[in-house]
């Protein structure tokens, strides 16, 4: 199961390197960039980007959840009776929903939500703010409040 263990992690950290980094990359680089394109050429590059983009993050947030609680399950032993640990972590989870509905709005193409796409910017470091709490919560939790080590059982007495 170490194994296991091991590429969960793996595959939720790198997740989050990719979808985040990609989320901060198109808020400060190329939405910048593009804004100095003339309209047609500017909504074909967005379109373009956006169908690729859309991609990663629905393949993201499958990854996250499935490593997600796979890492959840496995740790709870560790923390079992430590409220603030569950606090923290129920927390991170319900910030990392509102990501992933960001992100969905953010990538899709319902007409319900096409206000928020016209301030992607906004929207997008709404979403990276909230992205960003969530690392911070995970490194805290990792760090601060590690699994408690399964008590050791003594031997048996030995009987003559």
């Amino acid at each position: 199961m170490e194994f296991v263990d091991v590429l969960s992690r793996w595959v939720h950290v790198g997740t989050a390197i990719t979808v985040l980094g990609g989320s901060v990359f198109l808020r400060f680089v190329l939405q910048p960039a593009a804004a100095q394109l003339p309209e047609e050429p500017h909504n074909q590059l967005r379109g373009l980007v956006m169908q690729r983009w859309r991609r990663i993050v629905q393949v993201g947030i499958l990854l996250f959840l499935l490593s997600g609680f796979y890492n959840y399950l496995g740790g709870m032993g560790g923390h079992r009776g430590d409220k603030f640990y569950h606090m923290l972590v129920g927390t991170k989870i319900l910030l990392a929903f509102g990501v992933f509905f960001l992100a969905s709005v953010l990538t899709g193409r319902s007409p319900t939500f096409e206000w928020m796409r016209a301030k992607s910017k906004t929207w997008l470091a709404v979403t990276i703010g909230l992205a960003a709490i969530v690392v911070a919560i995970s490194g805290y939790v990792k760090v601060v409040h590690p699994p408690r080590a399964a008590p050791v059982a003594s031997p048996a007495p030995a009987v003559h």
